[in-house]
């Protein structure tokens, strides 16, 4: 079961955009794009087939899985997060801390 999942909102906890937050937009391998975190300018040609106009396009670069924590919003911390088998034999994310939910 995967810690981390799109459309999660995490804390980035190391590197050079440490402390900021924001929501998965996808999860590939061991690595993790995040809205709005690790912005890097891309230089792309215009392709005309595509409709596609050229320039510097900012966007997101990926993180690497280790360095992000989901955001538990009742304590306003990233926290650690175990899995949890139900009564009805659904297996669901839980912060250690204090047990609450993270999937609805």
């Amino acid at each position: 079961m995967n810690r981390i999942r799109k459309g999660d909102q995490v804390l980035v906890i190391a590197g050079k955009n440490k402390g900021q937050r924001g929501d998965v937009l996808r999860v590939d391998g061991d690595r993790v794009f995040v809205s709005n975190v690790n912005i890097v300018k891309r230089h792309t040609k215009p392709n005309p087939q595509a409709n596609q106009a050229g320039g510097i396009v900012e966007r997101e670069a990926s993180i690497h899985i280790s360095n992000v924590q989901p955001f538990n919003p009742a304590t306003g911390k990233g926290e650690r997060v175990g899995a949890k088998t139900l009564s009805d034999g659904r297996k669901v994310r839980v912060f250690r801390s204090n047990g609450e939910q993270l999937d609805a």
